[in-house]
């Protein structure tokens, strides 16, 4: 009987650990709400698209262009940490907003660029060659 009890306290904790991970790992999403970037959104009374824009300006993201397909629409970069998007540096495959933003680059080039999540997808919004 002693060990059906202990049995039964380990299986009632092992079905609610992957709640508990599902729930951690969410509230570790940092407070960030994917419809806070929608454009018109307001916070704090403020236009979110202004508040993006200015933010914007200030979150872009040093990298170097590892490879650039331009039928894909998509590019490859070794990147350092992207602030906005609470992501480290790594090197990955983004998609292009617009494929002309293709055409400033090459492989080997270093880059400035930022990037916001779209639909379930991170995209390259800017790109410039950095000087």
């Amino acid at each position: 009987m002693k060990n059906t009890k202990a049995f039964l306290i380990t299986l009632a904790f092992a079905a609610t650990a992957p709640v508990a991970i599902t729930a951690y790992a969410q509230a570790m999403n940092h407070g960030k709400m994917d419809g806070m970037n929608m454009p018109g959104a307001k916070m704090d009374g403020m236009d979110m698209s202004a508040k993006n824009a200015d933010s914007m300006a200030g979150s872009m993201t040093e990298g170097e262009v590892r490879k650039v397909d331009k039928a894909a629409k998509k590019i490859t970069l070794k990147h350092s940490d992207i602030k906005n998007l609470d992501m480290p540096g790594m090197t990955m495959v983004f998609q292009v907003r617009d494929a002309a933003l293709l055409d400033k680059v090459k492989a080997g080039d270093r880059v400035k660029f930022s990037a916001e999540k779209a639909d379930g997808a991170i995209i390259v919004t800017s790109i410039e060659v950095a000087r």
